[in-house]
């Protein structure tokens, strides 16, 4: 009996995925790199060292958070928990623009001025196409990375139950620990892909290219950020004797007249006299508490994909106006 072999279709992986990947091996490498380590960073956090850290706090004889000044003192353990946090949170952050960076530069922009792309052209490979897969790739490996280190930053946050969350060691609205907890780390993954495939493609230089993703990412962010807090309705509270606390997102305070008008604070809280020339008979916060952090992230995510779709529209249509 002969054995018969079907020999493979030119004995390698072929097609433009696995062009993809080979070409752009490094920044696969860098990925897979950034990953493991934010992902060994949060694990560390979630175990042993939220676990030492509670019971760091548990030594100290504390009757509950807050109860007594030296209840407020951190250890080596605390510390040591407080730092895995924040590589873990401050490495998801930083994906958005890296990305950005990235696509401008290496991705888009230096395949159309080393002449690449055009070459890719003429292989039977559409200009639609080759975009497509350039976008498609880095897409699905962005989203599967920043996915999996938003669990494990959520699971590190909530380690050792509520006792952990009632320390208020980390602010879920907080920038980092805002960003790097739900649905926004792929979210603005994806927008800074898009965003520097469209400067790729205007500039069609790699430096340039780079720089202005990484900026238009910047901006971006930076108006979202001040958008964040009016994406959903705010609750109120009210003080006669000074600001009451209010635990979450601060949103705005002030002081409020006799007619229930909203004035700026005179910053005489404890002057009678003060007060009634400026007829200031309470005092308001409004802030969003910590309920409202998924109804804030859902909103924000379904924002920041949508200028993503945006986006990539844009550079599809930039592409296509390019081409003769």
């Amino acid at each position: 009996m002969t054995a018969v072999t079907v020999p493979a279709r030119g004995g390698r992986p072929h097609g433009l995925t696995w062009a993809m990947l080979r070409l752009h091996r490094s920044a696969l490498w860098f990925w897979v790199l950034l990953v493991t380590v934010a992902a060994g960073a949060l694990l560390w956090a979630y175990h042993p060292s939220a676990y030492d850290a509670v019971e760091e706090y548990r030594r100290l004889n504390c009757p509950g958070p807050g109860s007594d000044v030296y209840c407020d003192s951190t250890g080596p353990a605390y510390q040591r928990y407080s730092t895995l946090m924040d590589v873990g949170g401050g490495l998801i952050t930083l994906v958005p623009l890296l990305t950005a960076a990235w696509a401008g530069g290496a991705l888009i922009g230096r395949d159309l001025e080393n002449g690449t792309a055009r070459l890719a052209w003429t292989q039977s490979v559409t200009p639609a196409r080759w975009l497509a897969a350039k976008l498609a790739v880095p897409a699905a490996l962005l989203v599967a990375g920043t996915t999996v280190l938003a669990l494990l930053h959520r699971l590190a946050l909530t380690a050792e139950g509520p006792e952990l969350r009632e320390l208020g060691w980390h602010d879920v609205y907080a920038n980092s620990s805002y960003l790097a907890t739900g649905t926004l780390a792929p979210a603005y993954a994806l927008l800074g892909l898009a965003v520097g495939a469209l400067a790729g493609l205007l500039l069609g230089r790699s430096l340039p290219a780079l720089a202005t993703g990484a900026l238009g990412l910047l901006v971006l962010s930076s108006a979202l950020s001040t958008l964040r807090p009016h994406l959903w309705p705010v609750r109120t509270l009210i003080g006669r004797s000074g600001h009451p606390e209010q635990p979450g997102m601060l949103v705005d305070e002030g002081a409020l007249t006799s007619t229930g008008a909203r004035v700026k604070d005179p910053l005489c809280t404890d002057d009678l006299s003060c007060l009634t020339e400026h007829d200031v008979t309470g005092f308001y916060r409004d802030y969003h508490p910590p309920a409202h952090f998924w109804p804030l992230q859902l909103t924000e995510t379904a924002v920041v994909l949508a200028l993503t779709a945006l986006t990539a529209v844009a550079a599809f249509h930039l592409l296509k106006r390019r081409m003769p």
